[in-house]
Parts: C-alpha cells; sequence; structure tokens
C-alpha cells in the first residue's frame, strides 16, 4: 500500500470545524467534539452491551425483554414495530447513512479513488469476508440449509471497537496502519451493505421500492442543489426509509441510498467564472453533523436491545457455546477473518505491483488482521436477519459474535502493543 497521504476532508479540518460551529452552543459543540472520537465511541458501545448482559442475566430480566418487544408505531406501511426493531430498523440507518457517506467520499476524493493506492486494503477486505464464510459453511455444511443462512454472520468488522482499540493502543505506531483499517473497514461495510440487502430481504414488494424513487429523487434534487435545511431533507429522507422498509429490503439500505445522493465535493464561483473546490463539500457537512448521533445514540441503544440475551451461567454459555453455529462464528471471527485479511494481502503484494506502506510491517498486517476480527453490530443485525426473534441459534449467535470479538480483541491488543512498544523504542 502506497504512503498514507491526507484526503481533502483533511485538509478543510480547521474550516469545517469553522463552518459547522457556527450558530451552535459552546456546550453542544463540546460534547459533539466528544462523541467523535473513537474511544468514546467504543466506550459508549461497550457500556450499552454490558449493561444489557447484565440486566437480561439479572433477576429483573423479565423487564429487559419486555422492553424489547413493546410495540410502538402504526400499522400503515407495517410501521408498528418492536423496540428492538425500530433500533435495527430505524436507528441504525443513521448508522449506516453515515458509512455511506464515509464510502463515497473515499470513492471520490479518498484513498479509494486510486487504483492503485486502494487494491491493497480492497483485497484484504474482500479476503476478510470470503474466508470467515467459508469457514463458517464448512463447520456447518452437514447441518441443513437454515443454519447455513447464517453465513455472513461472521464476516462484518466492527469498526467502532476496532478503532477504538487501535486508538488506545495506538502511541507509536505507524498511521499508515490506522488508515489501511479504515480503508478496510470502508470496503467491508460496502460488502455488509451488499449482503444483507441481496440476502436478506423478507418478503419483496417491489411496488414499495419503486414508489420509494420518488422521495429518494426529490431528496437527490436538493441535495445536489446543495439545500441544507432539515425541514425539507428529513421528510423526504423518511419517506424513503418507510417505504424502503416496507418493500422488504432492509431498511438500513434507505441509508446508504440517501448518503450516496448527497454530493462529496463543493463547487465554487471563482471571480473569473470557473469552477474551484473551497471548503469542505456537503458529505462532509451531514457526517459531521449527525455521527455523534450516530456514535452516541444510535449504535449504543441498537447494542443495548441487541445484546442482551439471558447466557444462564457458565452452563449456558458452554451450550450455546457448544452449538454449531456458534462454533463456526468463533473460528470465522478469530481465525478467519485473521487468515483472509493477512493472506490476501500477501497475495495482492506478491501477485501484482502493489506493496505495503513502507512504515508498515507484516507483523503490524497481522496484528491488524486479528484486530478486524472483531464483529459487533453488523454481524449482530445480519444473526437477527438470518435466524429470527425467536431462533436459539439467534442468542447461540449473539454469544459467539462476543465471545469471537473479545478474543480478537485480546489477541490483536498483544500483537500491537508489542508492535508499539518496538515503535517506541525506534522514536
Amino acid at each position: 500500500m502506497p504512503g498514507a497521504r491526507p484526503t481533502p476532508a483533511v485538509h478543510n479540518h480547521q474550516a469545517a470545524r469553522t463552518v459547522f460551529a457556527r450558530g451552535s452552543s459552546p456546550e453542544r459543540v463540546r460534547i459533539s467534539a466528544i462523541l467523535r472520537r473513537e474511544t468514546v465511541g467504543g466506550a459508549l458501545l461497550l457500556i450499552a452491551t454490558v449493561a444489557a448482559l447484565i440486566w437480561a442475566n439479572s433477576p429483573a430480566a423479565a423487564g429487559y425483554f419486555a422492553l424489547r418487544e413493546t410495540p410502538l408505531g402504526v400499522d400503515f406501511l407495517g410501521l408498528k414495530l418492536r423496540l428492538g426493531d425500530w433500533a435495527a430498523d430505524g436507528l441504525l440507518a443513521i448508522f449506516f447513512f453515515v458509512a455511506g457517506l464515509e464510502l463515497k467520499r473515499e470513492f471520490v476524493a479518498g484513498d479509494l479513488r486510486s487504483f492503485n493506492r486502494a487494491i491493497v486494503p480492497v483485497a484484504a477486505a474482500c479476503g476478510g469476508v470470503l474466508v470467515p464464510a467459508v469457514i463458517y459453511v464448512l463447520v456447518n455444511v452437514q447441518n441443513g440449509a437454515e443454519i447455513l443462512h447464517g453465513w455472513a454472520i461472521p464476516t462484518a468488522t466492527d469498526i467502532a471497537f476496532a478503532l477504538a482499540v487501535l486508538a488506545v493502543i495506538s502511541t507509536h505506531l505507524p498511521t499508515a496502519l490506522r488508515t489501511f483499517l479504515l480503508t478496510l473497514a470502508v470496503v467491508d461495510d460496502l460488502i455488509a451493505i451488499a449482503i444483507i440487502a441481496a440476502f436478506y430481504p423478507h418478503g419483496l414488494a417491489p411496488g414499495y421500492l419503486a414508489l420509494a424513487l420518488i422521495p429518494l429523487g426529490l431528496f437527490t434534487w436538493l441535495v445536489q442543489k446543495r439545500v441544507r435545511s432539515w425541514y425539507l431533507l428529513l421528510p423526504l429522507a423518511a419517506a424513503t426509509w418507510a417505504l424502503v422498509h416496507a418493500s422488504g429490503i432492509h431498511a438500513t439500505v434507505a441509508g446508504v441510498l440517501l448518503a450516496f445522493a448527497v454530493p462529496v465535493l463543493r463547487r465554487d464561483r471563482t471571480p473569473d467564472g470557473d469552477q474551484a473546490e473551497r471548503g469542505p463539500g456537503l458529505a462532509e457537512h451531514f457526517e459531521h453533523r449527525i455521527r455523534p448521533l450516530s456514535a452516541g445514540v444510535a449504535v449504543p441503544i441498537f447494542a443495548f436491545f441487541s445484546a442482551g440475551v439471558a447466557v444462564g451461567g457458565i452452563s449456558g454459555i458452554q451450550a450455546a457455546l457448544s452449538d454449531s453455529v456458534a462454533v463456526g462464528i468463533v473460528l470465522a471471527l478469530v481465525l478467519g477473518k485473521t487468515v483472509g485479511i493477512f493472506g490476501a494481502t500477501l497475495l495482492v503484494t506478491t501477485t501484482t505491483r502493489a506493496s505495503l506502506d513502507s512504515g508498515l510491517s507484516w507483523w503490524d498486517v497481522a496484528g491488524l488482521a486479528v484486530l478486524a476480527g472483531i464483529g459487533f453490530t453488523v454481524s449482530l443485525l445480519i444473526g437477527e436477519l438470518a435466524f429470527g426473534h425467536d431462533s436459539p441459534h439467534t442468542d447461540h449467535a449473539k454469544v459467539a459474535i462476543l465471545t469471537g470479538s473479545l478474543i480478537a480483541a485480546l489477541l490483536a491488543s498483544i500483537i500491537l502493543r508489542a508492535r508499539n512498544r518496538r515503535y517506541r523504542q525506534l522514536a
């Protein structure tokens, strides 16, 4: 991977802060800045997960499950959902909107716009999806179609947790390592979105999907005109989400479609009439505004409603992990992600002209490959889509996701801490 260079978003960081802070109270600006920190987002996600597990395994567990099952909404367009479904279908759409903005920005103005710069992390991401899926299928190949439906659960990397772990460890690690992880995660998100849309639709209704194009088209027209008025954009976004939800395609895909409509580059007229780039684009504006809501509210609430599983003590954990679904997920996250990412990186750098960044060693890549085995947010979502709410395999998958992610985080911390000490000695 060639040497990392800042994207236009980095160059415009100070300008963006000035533009975004205008009209905001100092307290709001401080809170938003705190919620944008990777360690804070990861910490909130961890707190929500632990709180859900404690409540779901306490004497008051019935209250947790009753809260998650509480219906809310209206019957129109199938919008009477459980609170847990509102978190997965509604709040997580905010997360995918932010992810979609980041995806488009990387493809238009970031590392992914150059084939030579993108090929190594793109190949690594593909390997990190393919090998875990193969391992899961090999473990469960004789267990029937229902079990095999969960093949995509271990393919996703939780970027919030992974970046939080890296941020805690990385005092002297090369910046190219974070760039590699970010680019890999962007591609991983794109693949996960495609998997959800293609393999996990429920009762597809093409008519509603066609109707969704109307508010989506109006939203696109407005943002292409650089309109930022929330009272115009938010109703159109909500209508797009509702119609995509009614179509049978998972509603989080609406968040990505809306994000892809937002322009990345800002064009301003110069005095001589020419076009010139200056300041942050609309995609960066929305990402800066909405990321605190995603990291500080949407994802933690989703984790709270999704991670709660009654494990039944040590014996319950043992029973859950004895399920072939859980075995396949743990092996895929810990072993599959490592082999897939490291192997694909090695393959592409030895068979093409692509190469690692000069500041990275293969030990760094190994640590990053293990770190990418932290699968959480999207893995939990796919687990529910694959098996449904009432299947015991869903709970077993949750236990496996938590277990595999914890093992991956611990192993990656050992490797990357050793590398951090090495770089500190060389500094």
